[in-house]
């Protein structure tokens, strides 16, 4: 542990400008030091006793138990593992190792421009009013420390083992993007080196999109809520609740047997699976009982109604968004051909928005023409009575005592 005793010594050594130069260096020294970590890492020995009374395995005792971050001792001092946190926050904010790759304009080799997407994190479902008083349902994403760790060229991907029939001679190279930046004693030294091309912390999401070359970002660039535009059409995907195992009447929704007249212990089950003669027995795909949800799924032509640009908040027309809340979703451009058009006649930012884009002081939410903003009064009253006003503005109304002396006590909602 002698080299982990003298990080803070070394690291006080660099410069203190922070150019691109100082970033990769504090990088390779935090992935170096966490690498020397992780190598000399001594696990807690624990009391617990296989197969015993007290203490059962999860899985079965041939796996090896993987040892959470509060049963390793890596031999640190309480300075040494304050300094490795503080240095832990600061290194998100380095500039990029490279240089910008040249921006180039929407369909300029003449085929379609397809972007990158970012990875967003289900919040919730909030409602939202139009102009005209409609309530519609609006789900919310936050597209949370988002930068593009890895650009594959056409080349290169071609070569890969991911590579599948449909994107040959398409020119589509592909784009590795990560979300929520984690410290690097919480991962493997092979994961870690994954993150040294695009100088950023690792993190714990990863994923890829499949780009055109006049679409391609350099490793590095942050990628924000503004990569799309309020009025746009985007495709998600994510994954399913997951519902565990289940029956038939839950997972296909049959209608089971009858509730009583005979029936016997089959009231939620399927019934005949198969007949007899040449073609019985069961057939493939048949509906049973198994495993339901925790499958990927898309939705598509979901329309972008507002963005919050200080929280990086997305909020799309619908709330049927598969997956439950804080769970990762994939988000990119229509596929659809009238969306296609429309981004032809009015192209997004290429190859992503950066902060030259920025007009200044723009407000912190951007609505779509047909939403209500709350900026101006919309109700105004004239020559109201004040106890009126008072009584007809509570959330219910009590009625009683007709004028024919009977009590129709009674509540209804405004």
């Amino acid at each position: 542990m002698r080299r982990c005793s003298c990080l803070a010594s070394n690291w006080s050594a660099l410069p203190t400008s922070r150019n691109h130069q100082i970033a990769r260096a504090e990088t390779s020294l935090l992935y170096q030091a966490s690498s020397v970590l992780l190598q000399k890492a001594t696990y807690k020995k624990t009391n617990k006793t296989w197969f015993s009374r007290t203490y059962k395995p999860k899985f079965g005792h041939w796996m090896v138990e993987k040892p959470d971050s509060a049963s390793v001792d890596f031999g640190l001092t309480e300075s040494n593992t304050a300094y490795l946190n503080e240095k832990s926050l600061v290194l998100p904010n380095s500039p990029l190792i490279n240089q910008p790759m040249p921006r180039r304009g929407w369909k300029e080799n003449g085929k379609r421009t397809v972007r990158s997407g970012v990875i967003g994190i289900k919040i919730g479902v909030v409602p939202q009013w139009t102009v005209t008083g409609k309530r519609i349902l609006c789900t919310m994403l936050q597209v949370l420390d988002n930068h593009v760790i890895n650009y594959v060229p056409p080349g290169d991907f071609a070569r890969s083992a991911i590579f599948q029939p449909k994107f040959k001679n398409k020119g589509y190279g592909y784009c590795v993007v990560g979300a929520i930046s984690a410290s690097p004693l919480e991962f493997s030294e092979e994961y870690n080196q994954l993150f040294t091309k695009s100088g950023v912390l690792p993190k714990r999401k990863l994923t890829k999109f499949v780009v055109t070359e006049d679409a391609a970002i350099a490793p590095g660039t942050p990628l924000s809520a503004q990569h799309f535009r309020v009025g746009d059409y985007m495709d998600i995907q994510a994954r399913t609740v997951e519902m565990g195992f289940q029956g038939v009447c839950t997972r296909w929704g049959m209608k089971g047997g009858r509730a009583s007249h005979g029936v016997t212990k089959a009231h939620r089950r399927m019934g005949s699976m198969g007949g007899g003669g040449d073609k019985g027995g069961v057939w493939r795909g048949k509906k049973m009982p198994g495993h339901m949800g925790s499958a990927w799924t898309y939705h598509r032509s979901l329309q972008i109604v507002r963005i919050n640009t200080k929280y990086n908040v997305i909020y799309l027309k619908g709330p049927n968004l598969p997956g439950p809340p804080r769970a990762y979703v994939r988000m990119m451009d229509s596929l659809l051909r009238p969306h296609l058009l429309a981004r032809d006649a009015n192209p997004p930012p290429m190859p992503t928005f950066y902060p030259e884009d920025a007009i200044p002081d723009s407000p912190e939410n951007i609505y779509h023409e047909s939403l209500f903003t709350y900026d101006d009064d919309f109700v105004s009253y004239e020559n109201v009575d004040k106890d009126k006003l008072f009584l007809y503005s509570k959330p219910y109304i009590l009625y009683g005592g007709c004028q024919d002396g009977r009590n129709h006590s009674y509540r209804r909602g405004i």
